[in-house]
């Protein structure tokens, strides 16, 4: 088994089968031991340290309540999905907390969570999880990842996409439920599934380049399953529309949640059968053949560089030149 990749196994119990134990789902909401994640406007909260990696932060009821209310509250938040219950964590229940109504959350926030961290020298601060770029524990970003994408997924689908009207969350905000009797749809959370492929030719790989990157920057080629579609044939299919590229043998590599919104990505390593490049001006930049050595060689800068440590890409070509 390969080690897993960024922002997958946070490493805590999901503990589905309490989700529809709304009493205890409240008792643990009310419990000091439980741990909150709040997310403001898709980003999380983070302890930026002196001198040192960024942290996530949790807060407990006492750092959290002025900001939900009474109970009362609190299970409205959760009928609203603004609290999901996440799972166990060493005994202790951890929940995302939706604070994006709040126009000026930090205000209230700053002061609990250095508290809370025991770190003087640490500034408090909402960021987008993607630009930390993998300087969080791994653990950590998972934790954040996971809390990101079932608020995302909630703030999305207050409405039934059957028959258009307000859904309200059960299960722990795991489920929305339409409001309307007649209609009484349930919807889940759903994360698109996306194939991500290192394609190599004997010594040498192809990456590609869009014109959304950071300069210099160059990747393996992706793209979303379509419906009707295997896995296998959606690599092939990818890699001849950018490039077009022919491949072969297409071999699993491995997987990592993306929710970036709400994507997993499938890694592959697929054997070019073809080499002579027709890009697709309309999805990429540029392509083109990068030789291992020189790949080993050549350090990251705005010339060339490889995508950050936290992607399954990087990750994609990383075990491809360990494995000269």
């Amino acid at each position: 088994m390969r080690a897993p990749n960024y922002y997958a196994s946070p490493g805590f119990e999901r503990a589905g089968l309490r989700r529809r134990e709304t009493a205890w789902i409240l008792e643990r909401v009310a419990d000091g031991a439980s741990l909150f994640v709040p997310i403001w406007r898709n980003q999380n909260l983070i302890l930026e340290i002196e001198d040192g990696e960024p942290r996530a932060v949790a807060l407990g009821w006492g750092g959290i309540g002025p900001l939900l209310g009474d109970m009362l509250a609190a299970e409205e938040r959760l009928a609203r999905g603004e609290i999901v219950f996440l799972g166990m964590v060493e005994q202790r229940a951890h929940f995302a907390l939706d604070l994006s109504t709040v126009p000026e959350p930090l205000d209230m926030l700053h002061s609990t969570a250095r508290a809370a961290s025991g770190i003087a020298a640490a500034s408090v601060r909402f960021a987008d999880l993607r630009q930390l770029g993998g300087r969080l524990d791994r653990r950590e970003a998972a934790l954040l990842a996971h809390a990101r994408a079932m608020i995302y997924w909630h703030a999305r689908h207050r409405f039934c996409g059957v028959c258009g009207s307000p859904t309200r969350a059960e299960e722990a905000g795991h489920m929305r439920r339409c409001t309307d009797r007649a209609c009484d749809a349930m919807h889940f959370p759903r994360t698109d599934p996306a194939v991500i492929m290192l394609v190599t030719h004997g010594e040498a790989a192809l990456l590609g380049r869009s014109r959304n990157f950071p300069p210099g920057m160059y990747s393996t080629l992706a793209g979303f399953v379509e419906p009707g579609e295997s896995l296998e044939d959606a690599v092939a299919r990818e890699v001849r529309e950018e490039t077009g590229v022919e491949v072969g043998t297409v071999e699993y590599h491995s997987s990592q949640p993306w929710p970036f919104p709400a994507n997993i990505m499938l890694g592959f390593h697929a054997e070019a059968l073809t080499v002579e490049l027709n890009i697709d001006r309309g999805e990429l930049e540029d392509a083109r053949w990068v030789d291992r050595g020189w790949l080993l060689s050549h350090p990251d800068d705005d010339s060339f560089r490889i995508p950050r440590r936290d992607s399954i890409a990087r990750r994609l070509i990383e075990d491809w030149l360990s494995a000269a």
